[in-house]
């Protein structure tokens, strides 16, 4: 682990070990840990996929006093092991191509694919949340077992529907609310994932899994107004 100032205000803590999967799952414990334990001046703790940024008060705490923090928190892992948490499944229904889905056939002629092959890699496994990005907390994932990474569009589109499915590089997600994108959309779900009287807004975490059913486009209105849920 390494231990970069981020600023005035924040610290950047890196995981960079050979294993990426050890690295994913240490910097996220590591942020349930700082939040959990909680310290003056410390605001709150973002993990991704092989860091953590630790916000923190400079007018309360300093950047030192931070820093012995997370070591503490790290020899507190290091001693007791990550608290175990289930994760949960999230089945998410979505209609490819068509309106829903503009950039499916693009993706399969830059993958050598046939639609119905992207279409099946898309639907063939799980996909672990690895982190909540932007925008509303979009569940940010590895990509489908595509033969190569997908181009992001050369001209973004200045607005991407709510329950955009979506892929780019080696990497996959879903648009809770409408915003900007330059990611390939290949579908949308009808699901609603953002709920803005809901906390917290979106109702999986870092760990839990989203797995992926394809619909038909007449099927599009059964599912509208449902919030995305839990597998029971």
């Amino acid at each position: 682990m390494e231990v970069f100032e981020s600023g005035d205000a924040a610290l950047r803590v890196v995981a960079s070990s050979p294993d990426r999967e050890a690295n994913w799952a240490t910097v996220h414990a590591l942020a349930g840990w700082l939040d959990a334990a909680g310290a003056d001046g410390v605001h709150g703790a973002v993990p991704t996929y092989d860091s953590l940024l630790v916000e923190f008060d400079p007018g309360v705490t300093s950047a030192r006093q931070v820093w012995a923090f997370v070591m503490l928190g790290l020899r507190q892992l290091e001693f007791t092991g990550a608290p175990a948490r289930a994760p949960r499944e999230f089945q998410v229904p979505v209609v490819y191509g068509g309106d829903y889905g503009p950039d499916l056939e693009r993706v399969a002629e830059q993958q050598r694919l046939s639609v119905e092959d992207i279409i099946g890699l898309h639907t063939t496994k799980s996909y672990v949340i690895r982190c909540l990005g932007a925008p509303a907390g979009s569940p940010m994932m590895d990509g489908p077992d595509f033969p190569f990474p997908v181009p992001r569009l050369k001209d973004p589109r200045l607005s991407v529907p709510a329950g955009a499915v979506s892929v780019a590089g080696r990497q996959a997600v879903i648009a809770p609310a409408a915003a900007p994108g330059g990611w390939c959309v290949i579908g949308q779900t009808p699901l609603t994932v953002l709920d803005v009287t809901a906390e917290p807004l979106v109702p999986y975490v870092p760990g839990d899994t989203l797995r992926f059913h394809r619909i038909q486009a007449e099927e599009f209105a059964l599912y509208a107004g449902r919030k995305l849920e839990a597998a029971p």
